[in-house]
């Protein structure tokens, strides 16, 4: 046996372990789906059920496999149980000082028409509603300082669907699921879509820590005056210089920018003082964060803010390494499975693999299998998911042949190579 079949059955070896307690409360079938998803997503790099179908090298008819798939797929909605299994794992790697990041975002089917329950998404470019696709509600953890990226919720969801609510509803929803398995630890950090009444007033009542952007619209109070956010910060006095790097699609910018704060309310909730930091320099519009950290440095909720953009680059390698929007299930049920379980098989790329591996050992052998010779990539877990790709779809055979005999209670993740 050469060493890259080592590898890869010491690979295979690890997923199905990582499946099998994932779906540990689950029936027989149902685990072996669940094994043969998370497996065939890395294997095949892609969501597409025919290519997971052939990674999986079973001695029947393709269309055999992949009727099997789509069958179980969208038979029973999996989401809330298979999002508890990771949360409960992903929350125990979340501490005070943790930023989580919550974002809502969309995967776009512009000349589907059979899928079910298709909306209407935000098209990025233009921020007009009106290509149609499929809504995003996820959270990723990162800590300020460190390289970790913890996948933590994903919920595809449309508002033409049976059971929707608002938009409000999915992001209490998510935020609640997470501050439940975290034991309320961590800072919320959201983008300009997080500043609404409703959220505010949740995340005051649970007393959990925030810093969210403010809307250029926004009204605020300051001093018993009320007045507009954007007009009160051009005149703020922003004396504070600091520098920052902005990796942008791999490219480091060295900014220096300027940085002021002030204690404001906002009108609806006038008994709740927050923190506002100003930030010139950033672009055209000064950056405006509205905080309940008061006793925190304007530099450090900055580096609080920016710590978003790795959790948002996330999101980016999901959608590339895996082709999210060239998913072609048609069942709603289907949709929000297979989504959950993409963030299944990332927390195992971003968590599980390196969890207790001997790590600069196993980034040469999966870098050298990933063509990247070179140089470290940005984002490391490209050149992790070109090299487990490498290693499983080159192999003779999937993944059930596997005969494992383990508690999933005791699972580890070793290769000894």
């Amino acid at each position: 046996m050469n060493n890259d079949s080592k590898i890869t059955g010491k690979l295979k070896e690890q997923i199905a372990k990582y499946a099998d307690s994932l779906s540990m409360n689950m029936k027989k079938p149902a685990k072996k789906f669940i094994r043969q998803i998370v497996f065939g997503i890395q294997a095949a790099k892609d969501v597409k059920l025919s290519n997971i179908s052939r990674s999986l090298k079973e001695e029947i008819a393709l269309i055999k496999t992949e009727n099997r798939l789509a069958r179980n797929l969208s038979k029973t909605d999996l989401t809330e149980e298979i999002s508890k299994s990771l949360l409960k794992r992903a929350g125990k790697r979340v501490g005070k000082e943790t930023v989580l990041s919550l974002d809502l975002s969309d995967i776009r089917k512009e000349y589907a028409k059979s899928m079910e329950h298709l909306a209407l998404v935000r098209d990025g470019s233009t921020g007009e509603v009106g290509s149609p696709g499929y809504w995003l509600c996820s959270v990723f953890g990162a800590e300020v300082k460190g390289e970790e990226l913890i996948p933590l919720y994903q919920e595809l969801y449309s508002q033409k669907a049976d059971g929707f609510e608002s938009e409000n509803v999915q992001i209490i929803k998510a935020i609640e699921a997470v501050s439940e398995s975290t034991g309320n630890k961590g800072i919320w950090t959201i983008d300009r879509g997080g500043d609404r009444k409703k959220l505010y007033e949740y995340l005051f009542d649970k007393e959990l820590d925030f810093c969210i952007r403010l809307n250029s619209k926004r009204d605020i109070i300051i001093k018993d005056k009320t007045q507009n956010v954007l007009r009160a910060a051009q005149k703020f006095e922003c004396k504070e210089e600091i520098g920052i790097t902005v990796n942008r699609d791999g490219q480091e910018e060295e900014k220096t920018v300027f940085a002021g704060s002030g204690m404001i309310q906002l009108p609806f909730n006038p008994e709740k003082p927050l923190k506002m930091v100003v930030i010139k320099g950033f672009g055209e519009e000064p950056l405006m964060i509205a905080t309940s950290l008061l006793d925190k440095k304007d530099e450090e909720i900055l580096e609080i803010y920016l710590t978003r953009w790795k959790c948002e680059e996330s999101f980016r390698f999901m959608k590339q390494s895996y082709k999210l929007e060239d998913v072609r299930v048609r069942s709603y049920i289907g949709l929000r499975n297979l989504i959950c379980l993409v963030l299944a098989v990332f927390y195992f790329v971003s968590i599980e693999l390196g969890r207790k591996l001997r790590l600069s050992i196993l980034f040469k052998k999966i870098y050298a299998k990933a063509k990247r010779f070179f140089q470290m990539p940005s984002f490391k877990h490209y050149a992790i998911a070109d090299g487990i790709y490498s290693l499983l779809f080159a192999g003779l055979k999937g993944i059930d042949n596997l005969a494992l005999k383990f508690a999933p209670q005791e699972l580890t993740l070793s290769l000894p190579f």
